[in-house]
């Protein structure tokens, strides 16, 4: 595959799918990612917690409001356009507690942000580069050290006080041919070197690549989901999705039917939020239309436990007076923050003067706030 005419088309996705409707108390799920599964409708926040925090506006902390992490004292936040400014909030209040920004050519800085993970328990800010490289900052941008990697890693989480977790990207465009290695990998926080190398079981590449003779479409999903406190791998290469436990076991969870290896054009199932009660997934059809930049088409899922059964699913935001749709397949933040997401300023002052927001904190926020302001996070946690 010729490397002309890239497009890299960035969607996140998460799991589906499911061989029958009903499913057996405790079996493996089954996920027939053909099936047009019934339709479902639920209500965010009768079954997940939301909180709003409301970023504060000044000539220094002037944002758009990328999410990146969030923690029990600060959110994590930088600009959409990778200008090098990385914010910290304070996660309480809201209030501007610092900026940062180490961008440039020297050793000691990024060429490009390309993932940043906040790490409060060491105190340090992990700052994913280009040139496969991790550079570490304590929370005031103060330079620690710089881990080179061997490999092109992707999808980082913080896993534990000494280690990261992550995805090997260096073969996925390397589709139809044999594996080489493993691909979830953990790393070690101190000089990048991998910890444990994760072994998910297939043979042959199968990513969501579109080939028309010179140009390719590439998209690109989450191969790690931490949800419930619980970390499922994804392999789009593999049939099985899998719970990953600390001591290195691997535990079939999903189970999608046909095989990928054998469809044309495939349809790649990832995973969403787990609740108690509900798994989220999404289906990705992998097709594209070059001609009308179109395609990747998905389906939203839902496998509800105490039904035993999947549905295609809409998942609304009450907070708001006509129906919302929420996203429960955007990237997963850590432990306690299931996703976050970005609300523009001028949009809610909007949406708030046509009366469309119900009572509760998110009128009150938008009740106060300008055009101009920075924007409002929404994050999502598990009920308690």
């Amino acid at each position: 595959m010729k490397n002309q005419n890239l497009i890299l088309v960035f969607i996140l996705f998460v799991v589906a799918g499911c061989g029958k409707n009903k499913q057996q108390a405790d079996d493996l799920i089954s996920v027939d990612v053909t099936t047009n599964y019934p339709k479902k409708e639920l209500v965010l926040q009768d079954f997940m917690d939301v909180e709003y925090i409301a970023l504060e506006t000044t000539d220094e902390f002037l944002t758009q409001g990328l999410v990146r992490d969030v923690g029990k004292e600060y959110l994590l936040v930088t600009n959409r356009n990778n200008d090098g400014d990385i914010f910290l909030f304070d996660r309480k209040t809201g209030k501007g507690v610092r900026k940062i920004n180490r961008q440039g050519q020297g050793a000691e800085e990024y060429t490009r942000m390309n993932e940043v993970i906040l790490d409060e328990g060491n105190g340090e800010i992990f700052v994913k580069s280009q040139g496969n490289k991790i550079l570490v900052y304590d929370p005031y941008g103060g330079f620690k050290r710089c881990l080179n990697l061997d490999r092109e890693i992707s999808s980082i989480f913080d896993y534990d006080k000494y280690n990261l977790i992550c995805y090997d990207m260096s073969d996925y465009h390397s589709k139809g041919e044999d594996r080489s290695k493993s691909y979830h990998i953990i790393i070690s926080k101190l000089d990048g070197s991998v910890t444990r190398e994760i072994f998910i079981p297939f043979k042959t590449i199968n990513t969501p690549i579109v080939a028309d003779g010179d140009r390719f479409v590439a998209s690109y999903s989450y191969p790690i989901r931490l949800s419930h406190d619980t970390w499922t791998l994804v392999e789009t290469s593999a049939d099985t999705l899998y719970r990953y436990a600390p001591d290195g076991t691997l535990a079939p969870f999903i189970a999608r039917t046909p095989s990928v290896q054998t469809m044309q054009p495939e349809v790649f199932l990832y995973m969403g939020i787990s609740t108690d009660r509900y798994h989220f997934m999404q289906t990705l059809k992998n097709v594209f239309n070059f001609e009308k930049g179109n395609g990747f088409y998905t389906d939203e899922l839902v496998y509800d436990k105490e039904e035993k059964a999947i549905f295609q699913v809409a998942v609304y935001n009450d907070d708001y007076a006509e129906k919302r749709t929420v996203a429960m397949t955007a990237k997963s933040i850590n432990r306690e923050i299931e996703n976050a997401t970005s609300l523009n300023a001028s949009r809610l002052v909007e949406i708030y003067k046509k009366g469309q927001l119900k009572d509760g904190k998110l009128k009150e926020i938008a009740s106060k706030l300008d055009e101009e302001d920075n924007p409002v996070i929404m994050l999502v946690k598990q009920k308690k």
